[in-house]
């Protein structure tokens, strides 16, 4: 984006946060909930069914309602995912919501072809007039200038937001991912040094490759220094170094699981890579107490002495308090 055309007159500016985007449609008592591929997830989610007492068409984000009242790691609502039911107990545990960003049809009204800056505005008064809990309407973030929005994106108010979404005041609501009206300004990822542990091979064209890495940090356990796996990455590098990856994992290898392969691993001797990731969340599935949102390989760091990477505690340091 031109950071001349960020002006409070030409873009509107709201929260990215870390659910799942979907649209909630109801018509004629008929009530569904549509990921973007477009599974329909109504089944799974029968306490915010409920609140759809409307004949319209939202866009929004499925989220977890926190016990704060404010918004629940992502891990929380991988929990209601994928389930055939859903006990009273589990959503009482963990209430679903929908953040509403666009009205798409209000009634017999399409509302589509109108701009964004008209649809806000029958959106507040559609989220006004429903006033029910499951369903809330997305707050508007100030737009001053880039300096200020680029501050907002990198410190966000809560750690489940992912950064900023920009919009043309006087866009229509298109189908697909069109370049131009809005824009998707992630804040920018963590970067912890891992060591490699194990590798697999990959698929498709891949499959020849070991393209798949676990990796790891150090942890203290009894008095002494291990590694301690952290998360998974099969995407960030070139076909180049995917080569060269491929290279040092046949002629490391110590032992082999299958498919699987483990490598050489110690503070005198393995492979350092950089790694990327969106945010961290507590997870008791895993050994390490942590899992990793979206991973990948940022820098292979051939330069790196194991010795050198991240600790588990330096992790830790980053979940949500």
């Amino acid at each position: 984006v031109d950071p001349d055309l960020i002006k409070p007159e030409t873009f509107a500016a709201e929260w990215k946060y870390d659910g799942i985007r979907v649209q909630a449609v109801a018509e004629n008592g008929v009530r569904r909930i549509y990921t973007r591929t477009g599974a329909d997830i109504s089944h799974t989610f029968p306490d915010v069914l409920a609140a759809m007492d409307f004949d319209a068409a939202l866009d929004g984000e499925l989220l977890i309602r926190a016990p704060d009242g404010g918004v629940a790691p992502f891990n929380e609502l991988q929990q209601r995912l994928n389930r055939k039911t859903v006990s009273k107990r589990q959503m009482d545990a963990r209430p679903a919501f929908i953040r509403a960003y666009d009205i798409l049809v209000d009634g017999d009204d399409d509302l589509r072809r109108l701009t964004f800056k008209q649809r806000r505005g029958h959106l507040e008064t559609f989220i006004t007039d429903l006033d029910h809990e499951r369903i809330d309407l997305s707050p508007l973030v100030p737009v001053t200038d880039i300096e200020a929005l680029e501050a907002a994106r990198n410190d966000p108010p809560a750690p489940e937001i992912e950064g900023l979404m920009l919009k043309r005041w006087d866009s229509t609501y298109e189908a697909g991912r069109p370049k131009g009206p809005w824009f998707k300004w992630k804040r920018d990822p963590f970067l912890i040094d891992t060591v490699l542990l194990y590798a697999q091979r990959g698929h498709g064209k891949r499959s020849s490759f070991y393209s798949d890495f676990t990796f790891g940090v150090w942890r203290e356990v009894d008095g002494q220094d291990q590694l301690t796996p952290v998360g998974k990455a099969y995407f960030g590098f070139t076909d180049e170094e995917l080569k060269q990856l491929d290279k040092f994992i046949r002629n490391n290898t110590i032992e082999r699981f299958g498919p699987v392969r483990s490598v050489t691993a110690t503070t005198e001797k393995g492979l350092v890579f950089e790694v990327a990731f969106e945010g961290l969340q507590r997870s008791p599935r895993h050994k390490s107490g942590i899992a990793m949102r979206f991973p990948r390989i940022n820098r292979i760091r051939w330069d790196k002495p194991t010795s050198e990477a991240d600790r588990l505690e330096n992790l830790e340091a980053l979940l949500p308090s």
